[in-house]
């Protein structure tokens, strides 16, 4: 009886081991019970199917847990109620039949329930519950510290976490989409889990290995497998990349931008190594003078700024690196950098002054270590006027002087010029831009009054009534003068006059006012920049002291026509008059001498023909009496030809 009793006891004790596999360690060898699966937080329906009439009037249900039976519901007569206890209030019947509901399942509800039926006869029947919660998605975290690749043994690349899963997920590690395994001496994965106070779990895996050179690259990432009631799944973690640390082998300079450079870029030169941390960085240029290489400073380890680039930055450049964990030293291949440039651009004379009828030569010179074209603009309109290094000025004017640019450029090298700018200066009295000139003003405000002025040497302009003035320099030859007076019936009668004068002479410009309302004009009258200010423009002049041929002021087309149709109309009516006097008989023909045209005595002294004109004297050649008499400039007076003499 020895050996019976020896075979039961190892069948009950693998039984045991195969029941705490079943999460119920201790539990007696019993019928393999039905299985319910559920996911956390979801309904269990526990179904007893103990009479298939469905008609049990006495169930009562247990939950067992190492041989002990707890009972947790009754069902008497159809009706069903909760034992006290754990479960007191998650329970109920579902349904007419015998189903029980678990609401609110958890990871601490995955047990053998019972159900036993007493009538007709004793049954009873066992329900396994599983319960699954899938993990979060997994977090990775890299080891800080990196890792060398001379190290002797594996160390710390990666943790990886998942949390809150049931049951507890398994994890795999990748390495560029590979399967990691278990490795001696190579590669070794550490697990370990925390059960949370709900009843899940949460995984922490330790990857450490040891890596070489090429993994310096490589994407580690770790991948939970866990099972659901649907069946098997996975959640991966992002891909990281590991610092591996190994020593340099060469050095190298690099420079940016790629290519041809020029004066004025912003250059940078870069140490590069293949080595990982790079180690302390030196940049030496070469001394043209004694041939040695001498240390720059740089704002960072292993770059040097050039902003901006100048020619003296041209040269052969070199980088040192020092590894500060085994003191080892490289040095790179040395390196010409060539920044191109234009400089020293000069043009003579630099002050160029000239006579009007003279001439002028102007020369341009510049430095460059690439071939050089040579262009001058006039500065004023930018306009081209000689390609060559050359300018010649031939019969000067006064509209000669003003700025001249000379543009030294490399053809080669877009971008890659310098510019010189030399004003032209010409002798002469000052230059006036109007003789006279009216403004509309409103009475007694304040009125800014503007007269500009050029000439060499550059003139200075002073005014003949009180008032707050102003002068600013438009450019070596020119000046604008600013007036601000108050606007008086004295003014309003005399005007204003401003006079320019240098050592060559002196000119005048008058500034008739006229008060806002009126309509008429007289013959010298010029359109004024606004009611407030006057402002001259530098390209009509008008100079009585000047040697320059005073400019035309345009003229009005429709007052000439306007000024012949009224010619032609007096004379019409002068001609009828005469007609008339001579068809009554009152004009004697073939006399010789004057003769009064008889009129009645109350018309005699009436009757006049006015002719009015507001034509510019040049214009009134066309009303001018056969006796050939001129009236003068200014005058605006009325014409009237009087038909009693």
């Amino acid at each position: 009886m020895g050996l019976p009793r020896l075979v039961c006891a190892v069948l009950l004790a693998l039984c045991s081991c195969d029941r705490r596999a079943e999460g119920v360690p201790g539990e007696a060898e019993q019928p393999t019970p039905e299985l319910v699966e559920v996911e956390v937080g979801s309904t269990a329906l526990l179904r007893c199917p103990l009479d298939s009439a469905g008609n049990l009037s006495h169930v009562d249900w247990f939950v067992v847990h190492k041989e002990k039976r707890t009972p947790i519901f009754r069902v008497r007569q159809g009706q069903g109620q909760s034992e006290p206890g754990e479960y007191q209030h998650r329970l109920s019947l579902q349904g007419p039949g015998p189903t029980l509901a678990i609401a609110q399942v958890g990871p601490h509800d995955e047990r053998v329930f019972l159900c036993q039926s007493r009538r007709p006869r004793s049954q009873e029947h066992r329900i396994q519950l599983r319960v699954y919660k899938a993990p979060e998605e997994p977090t990775i975290q890299i080891s800080t510290n990196g890792i060398s690749v001379n190290s002797q043994e594996p160390e710390e690349v990666a943790t990886c976490v998942g949390r809150n899963g049931y049951p507890l997920p398994q994890v795999i590690w990748y390495k560029n989409r590979q399967a990691l395994k278990e490795e001696k001496n190579r590669i070794h994965i550490q697990s370990s889990q925390i059960v949370e106070s709900s009843g899940l779990y949460t995984l922490e895996s330790v990857l450490k290995a040891q890596l070489v050179k090429e993994d310096k690259d490589a994407q580690f990432y770790c991948e939970l497998s866990y099972r659901l009631p649907s069946g098997n799944h996975m959640k991966e973690s992002r891909e990281v990349t590991v610092p591996v640390f190994y020593p340099a082998e060469r050095l190298w300079l690099e420079v940016e931008p790629v290519g041809t450079l020029k004066e004025g870029d912003r250059v940078e030169i870069k140490c590069l190594t293949d080595g990982n941390p790079a180690p302390h960085f030196t940049i030496s240029k070469k001394n043209p003078s004694t041939g040695e290489m001498e240390e720059l400073e740089t704002l960072d380890n292993g770059i040097l700024v050039l902003e901006p680039a100048q020619k003296q930055h041209s040269g052969v450049y070199q980088c040192q690196g020092l590894d500060l964990e085994d003191t080892t030293s490289l040095s790179s291949d040395p390196q010409n950098l060539l920044v191109n440039y234009v400089s020293d651009v000069r043009v003579s004379p630099a002050a160029p002054e000239g006579q009007e009828g003279g001439s002028l030569t102007l020369n341009c010179t510049a430095e460059s270590n690439q071939a050089l074209n040579f262009q001058w603009l006039r500065e004023k309109t930018g306009q081209v006027l000689e390609e060559g290094s050359t300018l010649q000025l031939p019969s000067l004017k006064r509209e000669a002087a003003g700025g001249y640019r000379c543009v030294a450029s490399v053809p080669s090298i877009p971008g890659l010029n310098r510019t010189q700018l030399v004003n032209v200066a010409i002798f002469g009295p000052p230059w006036m831009v109007l003789k006279e000139r009216r403004v509309w003003v409103k009475e007694d405000t304040m009125q800014n009054l503007s007269c500009e002025a050029s000439g060499h040497p550059q003139p200075t302009i002073s005014w003949n009534v009180n008032g707050t003035a102003s002068e600013q320099e438009q450019d070596p030859q020119r000046v604008l003068s600013t007036l601000t007076v108050l606007v008086t019936p004295e003014l309003l009668e005399t005007g204003v006059q401003c006079t320019a004068s240098n050592s060559l002479g002196r000119n005048t410009t008058t500034i008739f006012l006229t008060r806002v309302g009126l309509t008429t004009l007289t013959p010298d009258s010029s359109t004024a920049a606004g009611p407030s200010t006057s402002t001259v423009s530098p390209h009509a002049r008008a100079n009585s002291t000047s040697p320059e041929r005073k400019l035309p002021e345009p003229e009005s087309k429709g007052v000439v026509i306007v000024a012949v149709i009224v010619c032609i109309l007096v004379l019409a009516v002068l001609g009828a008059v005469l007609y008339f006097f001579y068809k009554k008989g009152k004009l004697p023909c073939g006399r010789s001498g004057k003769q009064e045209i008889t009129l009645p005595p109350s018309r005699k002294s009436d009757f006049v023909v006015e002719v009015k004109s507001d034509k510019l004297p040049e214009e009134m050649g066309l009303l001018q009496g056969s006796t050939g008499d001129k009236r003068a400039p200014g005058d605006q007076g009325e014409k009237y030809i009087d038909l009693r003499r």
